[in-house]
């Protein structure tokens, strides 16, 4: 195995030529339009902050690593006019009117769904959701009371921090939900991520440090925990690893075609039921899963377009998300003492609602609080390994996966709904 040291997967000599192509083409005003221009230059911005992040101390192990900081120093790029305007351009729209947040997020919603073991997706809701809804529930309620009390604002405080924060992370939470709110509140996508980003940063941040006390805590009081067990009376479930194997091309290409055609279920759908287009797709691959709709086949076929999406595509996405919808001048507005004992509060109401809610179904507390609280708190899969790894409880993870995959979806249906009644 080559020890050479490599970014993008490709070694420095070929590494290096491509950057200062990327680069000369946006100097000198020439980068190709659409996704021809936008993705190499977004690409290679990407994988030099996601290094940068992984290996800066505090900010790799509390602070979300490379996702937090290719987000935020891509916004800076734009905040002190380093990418030229025409090249800004290119990729702003490659994100908003081309459309290529709705191609990830197709991917990642149907792949994810489909992708999951059946058993273990209908194990998820009779016994685990009710916890991670405990969990929302003390999370949203007591962060709007705190919001009531401190003057920030009592649905101001649920639906741009809470929510945000509970919702799984960036790609499938806050920029959906803004996607969700910009209508709904008269707002435009940047404004609402300038407050949404930081909150998911901040949660997630914390959302590691208390892994790591919830296990201390465990230690020091054993009935609590179940060392790695979640549920008293539990039987083993262990997810179904996607068999990655001999993938042909064609594999891709089918999950290419099932994703995109969910999501435009979900476009129809929506002009018939007052939901967001997201959410009826999420129901529409839950009950196709559910009762077995799609051969196994094309399921799998999805899952691996899906897990090629996320490989391939969630750095560049994240670059977008820092140009086209993060806002350092508002960013920096937001943030205050208020702001940040909010975000706390979030965070503590998702572990005390999973504790109560998870003791009287039969979890045991740690472990309860742990994956159906701190992992739906924390920003998707980086979110649940960095989490886990704190709490040293990586046997959980399908567990944490499902907080990710169902519980992010479920917290995008159910913001769907409850905004029809507050507009």
């Amino acid at each position: 195995m080559s020890t050479k040291f490599k970014l993008a997967g490709i070694e420095m000599k070929y590494f290096i030529p491509i950057c200062l192509v990327v680069i000369t083409c946006t100097a000198m005003g020439k980068l190709p339009t659409g996704m021809l221009g936008a993705l190499p230059l977004m690409i290679v911005i990407g994988v030099i902050f996601d290094f940068i992040g992984n290996k800066t101390p505090i900010v790799k192990d509390y602070l979300g690593g490379g996702p937090i900081v290719i987000i935020f120093l891509s916004a800076f790029l734009v905040y002190y006019n380093v990418i030229p305007e025409k090249s800004l351009a290119i990729m702003k729209n490659f994100m908003t009117k081309e459309s290529f947040l709705d191609f990830y997020i197709a991917a990642l919603i149907v792949g994810s769904i489909l992708g999951m073991d059946r058993k273990l997706l209908m194990k998820a809701a009779l016994g685990y959701l009710p916890v991670i809804l405990g969990g929302v529930a003390v999370s949203v309620l007591l962060t709007g009371l705190v919001g009531f009390i401190t003057g920030y604002g009592f649905l101001k405080s649920i639906f741009f921090i809470a929510i945000p924060i509970m919702g799984g992370g960036m790609g499938a939470g806050a920029i959906p939900l803004a996607q969700i709110f910009s209508t709904s509140f008269n707002q435009t996508p940047t404004e609402l991520l300038a407050v949404m980003v930081p909150a998911v940063g901040l949660g997630n941040a914390l959302a590691i440090v208390f892994g790591g006390l919830l296990d201390k805590l465990g230690k020091k009081y054993p009935s609590l925990s179940g060392e790695g067990k979640l549920l008293k009376s539990q039987e083993e479930i262990v997810e179904q690893d996607e068999d990655q194997k001999g993938i042909e091309y064609t594999d891709l290409g089918i999950g290419l075609l099932i994703a995109t055609t969910f999501f435009a279920f979900g476009t129809i759908l929506s002009k018939y039921i007052p939901i967001h287009s997201y959410a009826l797709m999420i129901i529409s691959v839950v009950i196709c899963k559910l009762f077995g709709a799609i051969d196994p086949y094309y399921e799998g076929c999805c899952a691996k377009w899906f897990n090629f999406v996320a490989k391939n595509f969630t750095i560049p996405l994240l670059v977008g998300i820092g140009v086209a919808y993060t806002s350092i001048e508002q960013v920096l507005a937001s943030f205050s003492l208020t702001y940040i004992v909010l975000v706390t509060t979030t965070v503590v109401g998702a572990i005390i609602g999973t504790a109560i809610v998870g003791h009287f179904i039969g979890f045991y507390v740690i472990e309860g609080s742990i994956t159906a609280g701190l992992c739906m708190a924390n920003m998707g899969g980086t979110g649940d390994v960095a989490v886990l790894s704190a709490a040293n409880r990586m046997v959980l993870m399908p567990f944490a996966q499902i907080s990710s995959r169902i519980g992010g979806a479920f917290m995008l249906l159910l913001t769907s709904l409850i905004i029809n009644f507050v507009k």
